[in-house]
């Protein structure tokens, strides 16, 4: 796992270079990055597939950028269908907006109380690792549970 906070100033393409530089040699399986519209922008695309040779997916709604559609004079258009109003949920966005969720049960998360970016970084690896331990003790205990089923059948 490889974070970075930095000042709110930097747009997300030029974060997302700050971020993958160290992991130059890290992750030689790694062939896709899922990432917002943000990072369509600066050349961030085509830099991560010279630098690493990985794909970057912009996960976006079918409808993004759309503007308007080409008709008929007097045809009757169902924008419902083009463009449907409401909440929709994004492919692989889900994980992310989960993740923030989870963060921010942290009451030193929730707010903006730390100084340093590097305090708010450990604070969120503290935050990470107590809930990956949770899960493989949770997943420990659903063993052992198992375990004695199979021996008193």
């Amino acid at each position: 796992m490889h974070l970075l906070v930095h000042e709110a100033d930097i747009q997300d393409h030029a974060g997302g270079k700050l971020l993958l530089e160290p992991l130059q040699e890290c992750f030689p399986r790694l062939k896709r990055i899922w990432a917002d519209s943000a990072y369509n922008k600066g050349g961030f695309v085509a830099w991560v597939k010279e630098t690493f040779g990985w794909e970057v997916e912009i996960v976006e709604h079918p409808w993004t950028g759309l503007r308007g559609v080409w008709a008929p004079q007097d045809a009757v258009i169902d924008w419902e269908k083009i463009r449907p109003s409401g909440f929709h949920v994004l492919k692989w966005r889900w994980i992310v907006e989960r993740t923030f969720a989870w963060l921010l049960t942290w009451r030193r998360l929730s707010k903006d109380y730390e100084v340093l970016p590097s305090s708010e970084e450990a604070w969120i690896y503290v935050a990470m690792i107590r809930l990956m331990v949770r899960r493989l003790a949770g997943a420990a205990e659903t063993a052992q549970e198992q375990a004695r089923h199979v021996r008193a059948a």
